[in-house]
């Protein structure tokens, strides 16, 4: 079963198979993709605003084609050429003691057609297929809500058996101007193939 969010918004979103779910808790199969990506040394609240120019900027011509995307719902180019939509979600994760800030491209791309940076600090990543163990909340854009619930996942992953290979990320599906008790947030842990 490939789940999307409904909601009001447009805006294209990771593709995954579930394969668990318990409560808030579920195990998920992502299908490969690929992220735009930068690193910032930044305080954690902070490292989200201070990436998200960089990648907005990319996916707003700053790269080898100068391809524009307004930033609308979904987010689409206004001239001719390829279309690079706006995806959620943005992803932050600690990467030796700095922050690793994505968005993922759309899913009819490919690594080949998308346009190369011109920010040597952004750069394409692909991502292979994965699975994921993931806890969804609403609230607050903060270090103590994110750490709340990183330690909740990890808790319910140990319970469950399954075995961690990759560092926790910090998912945020909806833009700045969202009410926060209205925002979908996630925390996701990358699992052995359970």
């Amino acid at each position: 079963m490939t789940l999307s969010s409904g909601g009001a918004m447009a805006t294209e979103e990771a593709k995954y198979e579930l394969v668990h779910q318990e409560g808030d808790f579920q195990v998920r199969q992502y299908a490969p993709h690929i992220v735009a990506e930068t690193l910032v040394d930044s305080e954690f609240e902070d490292a989200g605003s201070e990436a998200f120019q960089r990648l907005f900027k990319y996916i707003s011509g700053n790269n080898s084609t100068k391809q524009n995307i307004n930033m609308t719902a979904p987010v689409r180019q206004e001239a001719g050429g390829e279309k690079i939509e706006m995806t959620s979600p943005v992803g932050q994760q600690s990467v030796n003691g700095r922050w690793a800030v994505s968005f993922m491209m759309p899913a009819s791309s490919s690594y080949e057609a998308l346009p190369t940076p011109n920010n040597s600090e952004v750069v394409l990543k692909q991502v292979p297929e994965r699975f994921i163990a993931s806890i969804e909340y609403s609230g607050l854009w903060s270090e103590k809500a994110y750490k709340e619930n990183k330690n909740e996942l990890q808790m319910w992953i140990s319970k469950n058996g399954y075995k961690v290979i990759g560092e926790p990320i910090w998912a945020r599906y909806n833009d700045p101007f969202t009410l926060w008790f209205l925002r979908r947030n996630e925390v996701l842990i990358p699992i052995e193939n359970p």
